[in-house]
């Protein structure tokens, strides 16, 4: 049997109804909410995001939302460009948040970002670094940014052609050009490896990864590019953040371009969203320049509970939101500006 329990319940001269305690609601999940049977006025307590809902008769209006709540993600910055005869770019510094996967240079899992309903909050997508077009290294990568996680972007590689000149330091290190000891960029803490060395003027190294330094350069065995990590952020498996190569040799797994092959073929950029580092140039038979090609873009990769909806603002190109189970993700592919969640 029902029963009705109350201090004091009273009627004032307005003909409104005066409670001498607090008023409390059931509670209910955003799920449970919405498979009750419900009438128009009925009134819950929202415990997924401290909201007060009512349903208007056809549809349960959510009430301003007073709790945080966890946003897990994937920040990958561009890579570098690879070096004019000489070493591969490095890629785009990996930060990563999501499950208990492996975030940059083998690091442990980040702590996802608490985010506040309806604020503003900053999205970077990195460009990658231009292949080298005269006697240097190759440009470095561009950085990403969401909120206050900034991954670096990949070094350049380093140049074999005068000037003589070592990989670039960066998320990971641009491989090293065929000097007598042509050095690798170093590679930042928690985001990717350092470049590969080289041991003779014929060597050349592969730009560093996510996972992996890149490979060491000589005349008998020139650098791969070191390989990249893989993120299931978006429901599948996606490797991302490989090294470009030295000349000759296959760039590292996750978007890494391939080296140029002396005397025959140029090589390849780093591929778009993967902040694969770029492959390094080279010479053709008749004495011109393969020159190397430039790192491939970032991304920034947003997964959130699926009771959410985000808005991406002006300034950024991005994909579909998409549902996976019980969140929805989101891939942001291009340049810099805001997005809120409502």
């Amino acid at each position: 049997m029902s029963e009705l329990k109350t201090n004091k319940i009273s009627t004032n001269d307005q003909n409104n109804v005066a409670i001498d305690n607090a008023l409390g609601l059931k509670s209910y999940t955003t799920a449970q909410r919405n498979a009750l049977t419900s009438v128009a006025g009925d009134m819950i307590y929202n415990s997924d995001n401290g909201a007060i809902d009512f349903y208007n008769g056809t549809q349960w209006i959510a009430g301003e939302r007073t709790f945080t709540f966890a946003v897990q993600y994937l920040v990958i910055a561009g890579g570098g460009g690879g070096g004019r005869d000489g070493g591969g770019g490095g890629a785009g510094g990996y930060r990563n948040s999501y499950a208990s996967e492996t975030s940059g240079r083998n690091s442990s899992t980040e702590t996802p970002l608490q985010i506040a309903y309806s604020t503003n909050y900053t999205v970077t997508v990195g460009a990658g670094g231009i292949g080298a077009t005269s006697g240097n290294q190759g440009g470095d990568g561009f950085n990403s940014v969401f909120s206050t996680i900034t991954s670096t972007g990949g070094g350049g590689g380093g140049s074999g052609a005068t000037p003589l000149e070592d990989g670039r330091d960066g998320g990971s290190g641009g491989g090293g050009a065929r000097t007598p000891v042509g050095t690798g960029g170093s590679g930042t803490a928690n985001q990717g490896f350092a470049g590969g060395t080289t041991s003779d003027y014929q060597g050349s190294g592969g730009g560093g990864g996510a996972s992996a330094v890149g490979g060491d350069g000589s005349a008998s065995n020139l650098g791969d590019g070191g390989d990249g990590l893989f993120s299931s952020i978006t429901g599948s498996a996606v490797f991302r953040g490989g090294g470009g190569s030295g000349a000759s040799k296959s760039g590292g797994d996750g978007g890494g371009g391939d080296g140029a092959v002396y005397y025959s073929s140029r090589g390849t950029a780093g591929t778009a969203n993967t902040g694969g580092g770029g492959g390094c140039g080279s010479w053709n038979s008749n004495g011109t320049a393969l020159l190397p090609h430039a790192g491939g873009s970032g991304v920034v990769i947003l997964r959130y509970p699926n009771y959410y909806t985000i808005t991406v603002g002006a300034g950024l190109t991005s994909g579909t939101e998409t549902t996976d189970g019980s969140d929805k993700y989101i891939e942001i592919t291009a340049g810099t500006g805001n997005v809120s969640w409502s």
